[in-house]
């Protein structure tokens, strides 16, 4: 798994920002923040188009909940989607041989 710090340097370097592209990112939701809409904000704060390609949740919301998120848009909205989450201090991680395309 990779960093986002590390990701971002990477993700910058390969193609202009406005390039169509899609990453798969893996979450980790603290309980704390069941009640704030963190993926609804990534479609409509940035216009990605996220697809929830699975879920683990805990009963009742007693637990945190960790997502496998598949996200499309440009490398800027992604770029600066990942940067509000890391703000927000939530682990994100992606494989390092997932592509960027």
């Amino acid at each position: 798994m990779t960093t986002l710090k590390s990701f971002s340097a990477q993700f910058t370097d390969t193609a202009p920002s406005d390039r169509y592209t899609q990453l798969r990112v893996r979450l980790r939701i603290p309980k704390a923040y069941q009640q704030e809409p963190i993926i609804s904000n990534l479609i409509t704060r940035y216009g990605l188009k996220v697809n929830i390609a699975a879920a683990l949740l805990g009963a009742n919301g007693r637990e945190d909940g960790w997502f496998d998120l598949e996200l499309n848009g440009t490398q800027a909205q992604i770029q600066s989607a990942l940067i509000d989450l890391n703000d927000l201090d939530l682990e994100i991680w992606y494989e390092e041989d997932d592509e960027v395309w």
